[in-house]
Protein backbone atom coordinates (compact mmCIF):
# COMPACT_ATOMS: atom_id res chain seq x y z
CA UNK A 1 0.00 0.00 0.00
CA UNK A 2 1.57 3.49 -1.22
CA UNK A 3 1.09 6.57 1.30
CA UNK A 4 -0.05 10.03 -0.64
CA UNK A 5 0.68 13.07 1.46
CA UNK A 6 -2.01 15.38 0.96
CA UNK A 7 -0.99 19.47 0.40
CA UNK A 8 -2.29 23.07 1.25
CA UNK A 9 -3.76 23.67 -2.45
CA UNK A 10 -2.63 26.72 -4.09
CA UNK A 11 -5.19 29.37 -3.63
CA UNK A 12 -4.57 32.16 -5.20
CA UNK A 13 -1.09 34.26 -6.00
CA UNK A 14 -1.78 36.42 -2.56
CA UNK A 15 -2.99 33.48 -0.43
CA UNK A 16 -0.41 32.23 1.70
CA UNK A 17 -1.91 29.79 4.37
CA UNK A 18 -5.56 29.11 5.04
CA UNK A 19 -7.18 28.25 8.43
CA UNK A 20 -8.18 24.48 8.93
CA UNK A 21 -12.09 25.09 9.97
CA UNK A 22 -13.58 21.47 10.25
CA UNK A 23 -12.68 17.87 8.43
CA UNK A 24 -15.32 16.07 6.73
CA UNK A 25 -13.30 12.79 7.11
CA UNK A 26 -11.72 10.74 10.21
CA UNK A 27 -8.85 8.83 9.81
CA UNK A 28 -9.74 5.09 9.15
CA UNK A 29 -12.46 7.05 6.12
CA UNK A 30 -12.15 5.16 2.56
CA UNK A 31 -12.45 8.12 0.52
CA UNK A 32 -13.20 8.46 -3.27
CA UNK A 33 -11.91 10.27 -6.19
CA UNK A 34 -12.87 13.85 -5.33
CA UNK A 35 -14.02 13.54 -2.26
CA UNK A 36 -14.24 16.29 0.03
CA UNK A 37 -11.45 15.96 2.76
CA UNK A 38 -11.77 19.18 4.96
CA UNK A 39 -13.22 23.18 4.90
CA UNK A 40 -10.69 25.74 5.04
CA UNK A 41 -10.79 29.28 5.46
CA UNK A 42 -8.67 32.06 4.18
CA UNK A 43 -9.11 36.24 4.40
CA UNK A 44 -11.04 36.49 1.32
CA UNK A 45 -13.26 33.58 0.97
CA UNK A 46 -14.24 29.81 2.40
CA UNK A 47 -13.46 26.64 0.35
CA UNK A 48 -12.88 22.70 0.26
CA UNK A 49 -10.46 20.77 -0.39
CA UNK A 50 -11.49 17.23 -2.32
CA UNK A 51 -9.18 14.37 -2.66
CA UNK A 52 -7.07 13.93 -6.08
CA UNK A 53 -7.18 10.21 -5.25
CA UNK A 54 -8.85 7.38 -3.98
CA UNK A 55 -8.02 5.34 -0.57
CA UNK A 56 -8.08 5.54 2.86
CA UNK A 57 -7.62 8.59 5.40
CA UNK A 58 -4.69 7.26 8.07
CA UNK A 59 -3.39 10.63 9.10
CA UNK A 60 -4.41 14.06 10.12
CA UNK A 61 -1.69 16.75 10.52
CA UNK A 62 -3.14 19.73 11.95
CA UNK A 63 -6.63 20.57 14.01
CA UNK A 64 -9.16 22.43 13.39
CA UNK A 65 -8.52 26.09 13.84
CA UNK A 66 -4.61 26.00 12.89
CA UNK A 67 -3.43 27.78 10.89
CA UNK A 68 -1.69 26.04 7.45
CA UNK A 69 0.85 27.31 4.58
CA UNK A 70 0.12 26.83 1.51
CA UNK A 71 1.99 23.61 0.36
CA UNK A 72 2.22 22.24 3.55
CA UNK A 73 1.71 18.51 3.98
CA UNK A 74 -1.66 17.88 5.39
CA UNK A 75 -3.01 14.84 5.59
CA UNK A 76 -1.63 10.74 4.51
CA UNK A 77 -3.78 8.60 2.28
CA UNK A 78 -3.21 5.13 2.05
CA UNK A 79 -3.85 4.15 -1.64
CA UNK A 80 -3.37 1.40 -3.81
CA UNK A 81 -2.45 3.93 -6.90
CA UNK A 82 0.77 1.96 -8.57
CA UNK A 83 2.39 5.32 -8.90
CA UNK A 84 5.10 6.67 -7.07
CA UNK A 85 3.81 8.23 -3.64
CA UNK A 86 6.10 10.82 -1.36
CA UNK A 87 6.83 9.04 1.82
CA UNK A 88 4.73 9.70 4.96
CA UNK A 89 5.86 12.67 7.14
CA UNK A 90 4.68 13.97 10.60
CA UNK A 91 3.60 17.80 10.22
CA UNK A 92 6.12 19.98 9.58
CA UNK A 93 5.65 23.76 10.17
CA UNK A 94 6.35 25.90 7.51
CA UNK A 95 7.91 29.04 7.72
CA UNK A 96 7.50 30.80 4.33
CA UNK A 97 10.29 32.73 3.18
CA UNK A 98 10.53 36.48 3.89
CA UNK A 99 10.51 37.03 0.14
CA UNK A 100 7.39 35.35 -0.57
CA UNK A 101 5.54 37.31 2.60
CA UNK A 102 7.01 40.40 1.14
CA UNK A 103 5.39 39.28 -2.23
CA UNK A 104 1.65 38.51 -0.83
CA UNK A 105 1.98 42.12 1.10
CA UNK A 106 3.20 44.06 -1.99
CA UNK A 107 0.02 42.90 -4.16
CA UNK A 108 -1.99 44.82 -1.59
CA UNK A 109 -1.97 48.39 -3.34
CA UNK A 110 -0.78 50.93 -1.01
CA UNK A 111 2.02 48.32 0.55
CA UNK A 112 5.03 49.02 -1.59
CA UNK A 113 6.30 52.18 0.60
CA UNK A 114 5.69 49.83 3.65
CA UNK A 115 8.04 47.43 1.81
CA UNK A 116 10.98 49.71 1.11
CA UNK A 117 10.95 51.03 4.74
CA UNK A 118 14.10 50.22 6.32
CA UNK A 119 12.49 48.45 9.55
CA UNK A 120 10.75 45.49 7.37
CA UNK A 121 13.95 44.12 7.16
CA UNK A 122 13.86 43.84 10.91
CA UNK A 123 11.54 41.21 11.22
CA UNK A 124 11.82 38.54 14.05
CA UNK A 125 13.83 35.76 13.29
CA UNK A 126 12.30 32.38 13.84
CA UNK A 127 14.85 31.58 16.87
CA UNK A 128 12.15 30.05 19.30
CA UNK A 129 10.48 26.92 19.51
CA UNK A 130 7.26 29.32 18.51
CA UNK A 131 5.84 29.14 15.24
CA UNK A 132 4.29 32.70 13.76
CA UNK A 133 2.86 32.90 10.22
CA UNK A 134 4.05 35.25 8.49
CA UNK A 135 1.64 37.84 8.72
CA UNK A 136 2.17 38.20 12.39
CA UNK A 137 5.98 38.86 11.68
CA UNK A 138 5.63 41.43 9.39
CA UNK A 139 2.74 43.38 11.48
CA UNK A 140 5.83 42.95 14.61
CA UNK A 141 7.98 43.82 12.03
CA UNK A 142 6.15 47.38 11.41
CA UNK A 143 5.92 47.81 15.18
CA UNK A 144 9.58 47.17 15.50
CA UNK A 145 8.29 44.53 18.45
CA UNK A 146 11.85 42.26 19.03
CA UNK A 147 11.97 38.01 18.84
CA UNK A 148 11.89 38.63 23.22
CA UNK A 149 8.85 40.61 22.82
CA UNK A 150 6.73 38.26 20.58
CA UNK A 151 7.50 35.38 22.58
CA UNK A 152 6.26 36.93 25.87
CA UNK A 153 2.42 37.82 24.40
CA UNK A 154 -0.25 35.12 24.89
CA UNK A 155 -1.79 33.32 21.86
CA UNK A 156 -5.32 32.71 21.92
CA UNK A 157 -4.96 30.22 18.64
CA UNK A 158 -4.54 26.41 18.93
CA UNK A 159 -2.30 25.28 21.07
CA UNK A 160 -1.33 28.69 21.88
CA UNK A 161 -0.13 30.25 18.62
CA UNK A 162 -0.06 33.86 18.29
CA UNK A 163 -3.01 35.38 15.68
CA UNK A 164 -3.33 38.53 13.73
CA UNK A 165 -6.06 39.76 16.40
CA UNK A 166 -3.85 39.03 19.61
CA UNK A 167 -0.76 40.89 18.29
CA UNK A 168 -2.79 43.78 17.04
CA UNK A 169 -4.66 43.99 20.98
CA UNK A 170 -1.16 43.57 22.55
CA UNK A 171 -0.20 46.59 20.35
CA UNK A 172 -3.62 48.86 20.99
CA UNK A 173 -2.83 48.19 24.70
CA UNK A 174 0.52 49.19 24.65
CA UNK A 175 0.60 52.11 22.47
CA UNK A 176 -3.00 53.35 23.38
CA UNK A 177 -4.42 52.86 19.89
CA UNK A 178 -4.64 51.52 16.78
CA UNK A 179 -1.72 49.97 15.20
CA UNK A 180 -0.06 51.82 12.33
CA UNK A 181 0.16 48.52 10.02
CA UNK A 182 -3.80 48.34 10.34
CA UNK A 183 -4.35 49.51 7.06
CA UNK A 184 -2.73 46.97 5.41
CA UNK A 185 -3.86 43.62 6.81
CA UNK A 186 -7.76 43.44 5.82
CA UNK A 187 -8.35 42.18 2.32
CA UNK A 188 -10.78 42.52 0.13
CA UNK A 189 -13.93 40.64 1.74
CA UNK A 190 -16.57 42.70 1.59
CA UNK A 191 -18.33 46.17 0.99
CA UNK A 192 -20.57 47.52 3.58
CA UNK A 193 -24.05 49.13 2.89
CA UNK A 194 -25.57 51.91 4.37
CA UNK A 195 -23.99 50.80 7.09
CA UNK A 196 -22.27 53.64 9.88
CA UNK A 197 -18.55 52.55 10.79
CA UNK A 198 -16.99 54.77 13.77
CA UNK A 199 -13.49 54.34 15.70
CA UNK A 200 -15.47 52.73 18.48
CA UNK A 201 -15.67 49.50 16.97
CA UNK A 202 -11.99 49.00 18.35
CA UNK A 203 -11.99 50.91 21.63
CA UNK A 204 -11.73 49.38 25.14
CA UNK A 205 -15.09 51.04 26.04
CA UNK A 206 -17.01 49.68 29.02
CA UNK A 207 -20.51 48.01 27.98
CA UNK A 208 -23.48 47.93 30.17
CA UNK A 209 -24.60 44.05 29.87
CA UNK A 210 -28.21 43.24 31.61
CA UNK A 211 -28.62 39.94 32.78
CA UNK A 212 -31.51 39.47 29.60
CA UNK A 213 -29.14 40.55 26.75
CA UNK A 214 -27.20 37.48 24.76
CA UNK A 215 -23.36 38.08 23.92
CA UNK A 216 -22.91 36.99 20.07
CA UNK A 217 -19.22 36.45 19.19
CA UNK A 218 -18.80 37.70 15.76
CA UNK A 219 -17.70 35.06 13.56
CA UNK A 220 -14.34 35.00 11.28
CA UNK A 221 -15.67 36.81 8.37
CA UNK A 222 -17.56 39.99 10.61
CA UNK A 223 -14.40 40.44 11.99
CA UNK A 224 -12.93 40.72 8.81
CA UNK A 225 -15.75 42.99 7.30
CA UNK A 226 -15.56 45.42 10.65
CA UNK A 227 -12.04 45.76 10.62
CA UNK A 228 -11.70 46.87 6.56
CA UNK A 229 -14.89 49.05 7.06
CA UNK A 230 -13.26 50.77 9.94
CA UNK A 231 -10.15 51.14 8.32
CA UNK A 232 -11.86 52.02 4.98
CA UNK A 233 -13.49 55.18 7.17
CA UNK A 234 -10.15 55.96 8.71
CA UNK A 235 -7.91 56.31 5.14
CA UNK A 236 -10.76 57.88 2.95
CA UNK A 237 -12.91 61.12 3.72
CA UNK A 238 -16.15 59.72 2.30
CA UNK A 239 -18.05 61.87 -0.07
CA UNK A 240 -22.01 60.66 -1.26
CA UNK A 241 -23.48 61.71 -4.53
CA UNK A 242 -27.21 61.34 -5.16
CA UNK A 243 -28.80 60.65 -9.00
CA UNK A 244 -32.48 59.82 -9.61
CA UNK A 245 -33.31 57.85 -12.82
CA UNK A 246 -36.11 56.88 -15.24
CA UNK A 247 -35.27 53.50 -15.76
CA UNK A 248 -38.73 53.00 -17.41
CA UNK A 249 -37.43 51.57 -20.86
CA UNK A 250 -34.95 49.35 -18.90
CA UNK A 251 -37.60 47.90 -16.35
CA UNK A 252 -40.17 47.66 -19.70
CA UNK A 253 -37.40 45.55 -21.82
CA UNK A 254 -36.80 43.35 -19.38
CA UNK A 255 -40.49 42.33 -18.76
CA UNK A 256 -40.27 41.67 -22.37
CA UNK A 257 -37.60 39.67 -22.55
CA UNK A 258 -36.93 37.65 -19.79
CA UNK A 259 -39.56 34.20 -20.33
CA UNK A 260 -37.78 33.87 -23.54
CA UNK A 261 -34.38 34.46 -22.64
CA UNK A 262 -34.47 31.68 -19.98
CA UNK A 263 -36.23 29.04 -21.95
CA UNK A 264 -32.88 30.06 -23.95
CA UNK A 265 -30.53 30.20 -21.85
CA UNK A 266 -31.76 28.46 -18.94
CA UNK A 267 -30.55 31.41 -16.73
CA UNK A 268 -32.61 34.05 -15.53
CA UNK A 269 -31.74 37.94 -16.43
CA UNK A 270 -32.15 40.17 -13.54
CA UNK A 271 -31.05 44.21 -13.54
CA UNK A 272 -27.50 43.42 -12.10
CA UNK A 273 -25.81 42.88 -15.18
CA UNK A 274 -27.51 45.65 -16.54
CA UNK A 275 -26.34 47.70 -14.18
CA UNK A 276 -22.68 46.48 -14.88
CA UNK A 277 -22.72 47.28 -18.10
CA UNK A 278 -23.44 50.64 -17.57
CA UNK A 279 -21.04 51.24 -14.83
CA UNK A 280 -18.48 50.07 -17.36
CA UNK A 281 -19.49 52.44 -19.44
CA UNK A 282 -19.04 54.85 -18.03
CA UNK A 283 -15.99 54.34 -16.12
CA UNK A 284 -14.29 54.20 -20.24
CA UNK A 285 -16.41 58.00 -19.57
CA UNK A 286 -13.93 58.91 -16.24
CA UNK A 287 -11.40 56.95 -16.20
CA UNK A 288 -10.12 58.50 -13.00
CA UNK A 289 -13.05 56.68 -11.06
CA UNK A 290 -10.70 53.52 -11.78
CA UNK A 291 -7.64 53.95 -9.61
CA UNK A 292 -6.48 53.72 -6.46
CA UNK A 293 -4.53 55.62 -3.74
CA UNK A 294 -0.57 54.77 -2.68
CA UNK A 295 0.87 57.71 -0.37
CA UNK A 296 0.79 60.03 -2.87
CA UNK A 297 0.14 58.27 -5.67
CA UNK A 298 -2.61 57.68 -7.88
CA UNK A 299 -2.88 54.21 -9.67
CA UNK A 300 -4.91 54.22 -12.82
CA UNK A 301 -6.26 50.51 -13.34
CA UNK A 302 -5.44 49.19 -16.96
CA UNK A 303 -8.37 46.41 -16.06
CA UNK A 304 -12.13 47.11 -15.45
CA UNK A 305 -12.98 45.26 -12.85
CA UNK A 306 -16.38 45.01 -11.11
CA UNK A 307 -17.18 44.03 -7.48
CA UNK A 308 -20.52 42.72 -6.88
CA UNK A 309 -21.85 42.64 -3.14
CA UNK A 310 -23.56 39.30 -2.35
CA UNK A 311 -25.49 38.91 1.09
CA UNK A 312 -24.11 35.34 2.46
CA UNK A 313 -27.20 32.96 4.57
CA UNK A 314 -25.20 34.15 7.49
CA UNK A 315 -26.05 37.79 6.87
CA UNK A 316 -22.88 38.62 6.07
CA UNK A 317 -21.47 40.31 2.34
CA UNK A 318 -19.07 38.81 0.46
CA UNK A 319 -17.75 40.67 -3.11
CA UNK A 320 -17.19 38.44 -6.00
CA UNK A 321 -15.52 39.86 -8.42
CA UNK A 322 -16.05 39.99 -12.53
CA UNK A 323 -12.54 40.55 -14.22
CA UNK A 324 -12.50 42.70 -17.40
CA UNK A 325 -16.49 43.28 -17.32
CA UNK A 326 -16.12 45.96 -19.98
CA UNK A 327 -14.67 43.06 -22.34
CA UNK A 328 -18.40 41.02 -21.94
CA UNK A 329 -21.61 41.45 -23.73
CA UNK A 330 -25.18 41.99 -21.77
CA UNK A 331 -25.28 38.02 -22.03
CA UNK A 332 -21.98 36.59 -20.63
CA UNK A 333 -22.10 39.77 -17.98
CA UNK A 334 -25.75 37.63 -16.94
CA UNK A 335 -24.25 34.11 -16.62
CA UNK A 336 -21.43 35.55 -14.75
CA UNK A 337 -23.40 37.37 -12.68
CA UNK A 338 -25.48 34.30 -12.06
CA UNK A 339 -22.36 31.55 -11.34
CA UNK A 340 -20.59 34.18 -9.09
CA UNK A 341 -24.07 34.64 -7.06
CA UNK A 342 -24.81 31.20 -6.64
CA UNK A 343 -21.24 29.91 -5.48
CA UNK A 344 -21.12 33.04 -3.45
CA UNK A 345 -24.38 31.69 -0.93
CA UNK A 346 -22.47 28.05 -1.70
CA UNK A 347 -19.25 28.89 -0.43
CA UNK A 348 -17.89 27.40 -3.89
CA UNK A 349 -15.78 30.70 -4.33
CA UNK A 350 -12.38 30.32 -5.20
CA UNK A 351 -9.83 33.05 -3.20
CA UNK A 352 -8.85 34.51 -6.49
CA UNK A 353 -12.70 35.40 -7.59
CA UNK A 354 -12.63 38.02 -4.81
CA UNK A 355 -9.56 39.77 -5.60
CA UNK A 356 -8.75 42.36 -8.02
CA UNK A 357 -11.97 44.44 -8.28
CA UNK A 358 -11.74 47.81 -9.35
CA UNK A 359 -14.98 49.21 -8.64
CA UNK A 360 -17.93 47.88 -6.15
CA UNK A 361 -21.70 47.70 -6.95
CA UNK A 362 -23.62 46.92 -4.33
CA UNK A 363 -27.79 46.24 -4.80
CA UNK A 364 -29.56 48.20 -1.92
CA UNK A 365 -32.82 47.53 -3.21
CA UNK A 366 -32.99 43.77 -2.67
CA UNK A 367 -33.72 45.23 0.78
CA UNK A 368 -36.08 47.34 -0.32
CA UNK A 369 -34.30 50.10 0.30
CA UNK A 370 -34.30 53.06 -1.82
CA UNK A 371 -30.75 54.33 -1.39
CA UNK A 372 -27.97 54.22 0.93
CA UNK A 373 -24.59 55.42 1.68
CA UNK A 374 -22.14 52.38 1.17
CA UNK A 375 -18.41 52.50 2.66
CA UNK A 376 -15.74 52.21 0.27
CA UNK A 377 -14.38 48.47 -0.49
CA UNK A 378 -10.47 49.80 -0.03
CA UNK A 379 -8.00 49.80 -2.11
CA UNK A 380 -11.18 51.24 -4.77
CA UNK A 381 -11.92 54.78 -4.36
CA UNK A 382 -15.66 54.31 -5.71
CA UNK A 383 -19.09 52.24 -4.84
CA UNK A 384 -22.10 52.77 -6.31
CA UNK A 385 -25.70 51.42 -4.39
CA UNK A 386 -28.64 51.23 -6.69
CA UNK A 387 -31.90 51.31 -5.02
CA UNK A 388 -34.84 49.81 -5.59
CA UNK A 389 -37.06 50.34 -8.35
CA UNK A 390 -40.18 52.54 -7.77
CA UNK A 391 -42.92 53.41 -9.94
CA UNK A 392 -43.71 57.21 -9.12
CA UNK A 393 -45.50 60.13 -11.17
CA UNK A 394 -43.15 61.74 -12.62
CA UNK A 395 -42.86 65.01 -15.10
CA UNK A 396 -42.40 64.59 -18.50
CA UNK A 397 -41.72 67.34 -21.64
CA UNK A 398 -43.43 65.97 -24.81
CA UNK A 399 -44.26 67.76 -27.64
CA UNK A 400 -47.30 68.93 -26.52
CA UNK A 401 -46.36 69.87 -23.25
CA UNK A 402 -45.37 68.71 -19.89
CA UNK A 403 -47.40 65.66 -18.98
CA UNK A 404 -47.71 64.01 -15.64
CA UNK A 405 -47.24 59.58 -16.05
CA UNK A 406 -46.09 56.74 -14.25
CA UNK A 407 -42.69 56.28 -13.97
CA UNK A 408 -40.12 53.58 -12.92
CA UNK A 409 -37.84 55.32 -10.98
CA UNK A 410 -34.83 54.71 -8.81
CA UNK A 411 -32.02 56.51 -6.79
CA UNK A 412 -28.13 56.31 -7.54
CA UNK A 413 -25.96 56.44 -4.41
CA UNK A 414 -22.04 57.31 -5.60
CA UNK A 415 -19.39 57.29 -2.12
CA UNK A 416 -16.17 58.39 -3.35
CA UNK A 417 -12.70 58.92 -1.57
CA UNK A 418 -12.79 62.88 -2.12
CA UNK A 419 -8.45 62.17 -1.19
CA UNK A 420 -8.52 62.11 -5.36
CA UNK A 421 -12.27 62.41 -6.14
CA UNK A 422 -13.72 65.57 -6.60
CA UNK A 423 -17.44 66.63 -6.71
CA UNK A 424 -17.45 67.09 -10.36
CA UNK A 425 -15.75 63.99 -11.33
CA UNK A 426 -18.36 61.98 -9.10
CA UNK A 427 -21.65 63.63 -9.96
CA UNK A 428 -20.67 63.55 -13.22
CA UNK A 429 -19.56 59.83 -13.16
CA UNK A 430 -23.10 59.07 -11.55
CA UNK A 431 -25.24 60.81 -13.58
CA UNK A 432 -23.60 59.32 -16.75
CA UNK A 433 -24.21 55.74 -15.17
CA UNK A 434 -28.36 56.86 -14.60
CA UNK A 435 -27.93 58.07 -18.39
CA UNK A 436 -26.75 55.11 -20.04
CA UNK A 437 -30.00 53.72 -17.63
CA UNK A 438 -32.31 55.78 -18.85
CA UNK A 439 -31.46 55.72 -22.52
CA UNK A 440 -32.43 52.03 -22.68
CA UNK A 441 -33.16 50.87 -25.98
CA UNK A 442 -36.39 48.58 -25.64
CA UNK A 443 -35.45 46.89 -28.58
CA UNK A 444 -32.65 46.24 -28.04
CA UNK A 445 -31.44 42.18 -29.19
CA UNK A 446 -30.11 39.62 -26.19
Amino acid sequence: MAQYELLLPKMGESVAEATIIKWLKQPGDMIELDDTILEIATDKVDSEVPSPIAGKLVKQLFNEDEVVQVGAVIAIIETDANAAATPAAEAVETVVPQEQAEAVLAEIPGTEQLLSNDNAEEAPKQGSDRFYSPLVKNIAAQENIELSELDSISGTGAEGRLTKDDLLNYIQQRTGGAAKTESVLVTTTAAAVSQPAANTAKAATAVSVSGGDEIIEMDRMRRLIADHMVMSVQNAPHVTSFVEADVTNMVMWREKVKRNFEKRENEKITFTPIFIEAVTKAIKDFPMINVSVNGTQIIKKRDINIGMAAALPSGNLIVPVIKNADQMNLLGLTKSVNDLAVRARNSKLKPDETQGGTFTLTNVGSFGNVMGTPIINQPQVAILAVGAIKKKPAVLETEYGDVIAIRHMMFLSLSYDHRVVDGSLGGSFVRRVADYLENWDVNREI
